[in-house]
């Protein structure tokens, strides 16, 4: 069922609600969802105003395609100073779907190009249709990224993988991108949604803090020296493990209550 508009999205984006799951869908089939300023600010919006009761968020889009990138028709002439600013403001919206408050899996197909592999490597989890085909052509248009892909991207792939991609023009198909890190699932044309939900819906049934503290600490520990990342590492374990869910939960597992690894 659509949820209240009391978010004050634009029109670029829809969002319904399934139980306890908000899909959250790219609007604008007809520019192959091409991301305008606007469109990036209703992401920032969303996510810094997420209802408390949404475990987790699907990234869908409309029509045939995730997104094309940049919206090249709001491309104007900025100096140095509005070109950084947009830039950073582009960082900022990412930055809220990376670092939000619940787990992000975003449904792919067609093109996933330039600003939306930058919207894409910004979720946590990736499912791709066999459609899906990825690209960072700025090189070519003598530009740079400047939406988060020049560090999201090379943690999904390496620096190498996407020099090349930028320095060539070369194009990942839904195989080549799974196999390079940029998914974690293919699936046939037409059931990326259908198979993000079912992963929301799992995902959702886990600890609220445990969420958390995977979607959070994860990266930042990634990014530390190793004396750092066990620390955190402690911190994150002990803190958990001390909610009273976790308790619960640890009481069912003991008690043969709960589900097993190998019942999913």
């Amino acid at each position: 069922m659509p949820l209240s508009n009391t978010l004050n999205l634009p029109d670029t984006l829809t969002l319904t609600r399934i139980g306890e799951l908000a899909v959250l869908t790219l609007n604008r089939p007809a520019k192959r969802n091409a991301l305008n300023d606007e469109t990036v600010l209703g992401l920032e919006h969303f996510f810094t105003h997420l209802p408390g009761d949404i475990r987790a968020v699907v990234l869908a889009a409309e029509g045939d395609h995730f997104c094309a990138g940049l919206d090249l028709s709001e491309l104007s002439e900025r100096d140095a100073v509005a070109g950084l600013q947009h830039s950073r403001m582009w960082h900022r919206a990412f930055e809220a779907i990376e670092f939000g408050p619940v787990p992000v899996i975003a449904a792919l197909k067609g093109a996933v190009v330039g600003g939306g592999l930058e919207l894409a490597a910004a979720a946590h989890l990736r499912v791709a249709e066999r459609s899906t085909f990825y690209a960072l052509p700025e090189g070519m248009r003598g530009l740079f990224v400047g939406g988060g892909a020049s560090v999201r991207v090379p943690r999904l792939i390496g620096v190498a993988r996407m020099s090349d991609l930028m320095l060539t023009g070369r194009r990942y198909d839904a195989t080549e991108g799974m196999t390079a890190g940029l998914s974690q699932y293919v699936v046939d044309d037409g059931d990326a949604l259908d198979r993000a939900v079912e992963i929301g819906h799992q995902v959702a049934t886990n600890a609220p803090q445990s969420n958390y503290a995977i979607i959070q600490a994860l990266p930042r520990i990634a990014e530390a020296n190793p004396r750092e990342g066990f620390f955190m590492e402690a911190m994150m374990a002990a803190i958990t493990q001390g909610s009273d869910d976790a308790k619960d939960r640890m009481r069912a597992f003991l008690d043969g209550r709960a589900q097993k690894v190998t019942d999913r």
